[in-house]
């Protein structure tokens, strides 16, 4: 007779078949094939996450398990409305997860190795192969990520990206939507070179159901810089993942706003490998009604001495919205003098919302300095008073307020005015989902 853990797992791998029976691998040469080959097979192994999984039990997989797509009511589309349409930058646009040249930047002109993965993959010889679904596969322990192994797997193209040198031209990625019921799987590798430096921009709404994976691998004393926008649509289904290895001296820092949406979940996986590492992932979500379910989950591993990280989660939630995170620190016995920084607060603007919370610290050296806290609450009475009695008016008064809930979370943006533009646009959000 099967135990409870049997039926479950054969579940997993009943569904993980059933999805992959509705697609097909995407060509390549050699060693594409063969990762995408090694991916599928790890994920009929070890199956697609169902609610009863530990890290599930707060978000239902199942709109990203089923092979089916649900419709997203398409907004009309406006290219002046991209977040960084007034950044110098490269842009790079794909429409319902192709790739769309004539609305994209030359990359040859980037000043550094670009081009596509689905050109890369046709190679039976390209560096991408040393990372392809290698951070990705490293990072199925001690916490599966099945949706990323399907991205892997399936993923018909993508960035990928070598920089050798310091870059101050942004790289930034459009994804936009043309078809509703769209399905779109994009995945990108990334690789920093010791000393290099790049900041690479996201926005667009992407598709009616998006899976994104990005493999970032920063070398010694390299800089990686990330900032992302995930908002517009109101249906849409989003399930990314970021998966990054840091060298010595290096640094990694990623925020992500999230603003509208059916389902979104967000996922990052980082190993500090070398002495001296620093990591910070932001994140500010902004959520309006029922259908909005957003979560955030982070996994972070100290390999290292005298390394730093910092995870900073703010969510704003109103008239049933629900948002979720995850977030944990693993210190090695080796990572002696570690300092870990974990703060997730939800400001919840009515009583029907929920903030779903599982901070953890798993620490094995004894040299350390690790915290991390969660909170939720309402606007605090006496601050909305004070601002009240000097003749600003309510609406005002919680907009002012808000936006200083979310501050910590975007003051991890490097750029300044990458962060004034991610203000403004929360400002702007505020204003027009006034109560």
């Amino acid at each position: 007779m099967q135990s409870r853990r049997q039926r479950i797992d054969e579940q997993k791998r009943g569904l993980a078949e059933k999805r992959l029976a509705a697609v097909s691998l995407p060509a390549g040469g050699a060693w594409a094939t063969a990762a995408r080959q090694e991916a599928r097979q790890r994920l009929l192994d070890a199956g697609l996450p169902v609610r009863q999984d530990e890290y599930w039990r707060f978000t239902n997989p199942g709109l990203f398990t089923d092979a089916g797509v649900a419709a997203a009511e398409l907004l009309p589309a406006d290219d002046r409305e991209a977040v960084f349409a007034g950044v110098d930058c490269l842009r790079i646009v794909f429409v319902d997860g192709v790739f769309d040249a004539a609305r994209s930047g030359d990359l040859a002109a980037a000043g550094i190795e670009i081009e596509r993965l689905a050109d890369a993959a046709t190679r039976d010889i390209h560096w991408a192969r040393e990372l392809y679904g290698k951070l990705e596969a490293q990072c199925q322990s001690p916490v599966a990520r099945p949706l990323a192994t399907l991205n892997t797997a399936t993923a018909g193209d993508g960035l990928v990206i070598r920089v050798g040198k310091p870059v101050e031209r942004p790289v930034s990625v459009s994804y936009l939507r043309k078809d509703a019921g769209a399905e779109a799987v994009l995945h990108h590798v990334i690789r920093l070179e010791p000393g290099s430096r790049l900041t690479l921009l996201e926005d667009g709404p992407g598709a009616a159901r998006f899976s994104s994976v990005a493999e970032v691998e920063v070398g010694d004393g390299a800089a990686f810089h990330h900032v992302r926008v995930q908002g517009r649509d109101h249906g849409r289904q989003a399930v990314t993942a970021l998966f990054v290895r840091l060298g010595t001296a290096s640094v990694c820092k990623s925020f992500t706003l999230t603003a509208n949406g059916r389902l979104t979940r967000n996922e990052v996986m980082a190993e500090l490998t070398g002495r001296e590492g620093v990591l910070h992932v932001a994140g500010a979500a902004v959520g309006d009604g029922t259908a909005f379910h957003q979560d955030d989950t982070v996994f972070i591993t100290h390999a290292a001495e005298r390394c730093e990280s910092r995870q900073v989660f703010k969510k704003v939630l109103r008239r049933g919205a629900v948002g979720v995170f995850q977030g944990k620190i693993l210190v090695h016995p080796e990572a002696q003098l570690t300092d870990g920084y974990q703060i997730s607060q939800a400001l919840l603007l009515d009583e029907s919302c929920q903030f779903l919370a599982k901070p953890e610290l798993e620490i094995y050296a004894d040299d350390v300095k690790c915290s991390h806290g969660s909170t939720s609450g309402a606007i605090d009475p006496d601050m909305l008073f004070y601002l009240r009695a000097r003749g600003i008016g309510i609406e005002e008064a919680q907009r002012l307020l808000v936006l200083a809930f979310l501050a910590e979370a975007l003051d991890e943006i490097e750029d300044d005015t990458l962060a004034e533009e991610i203000r403004r646009r929360l400002a702007g959000w505020l204003e027009r989902h006034r109560a």
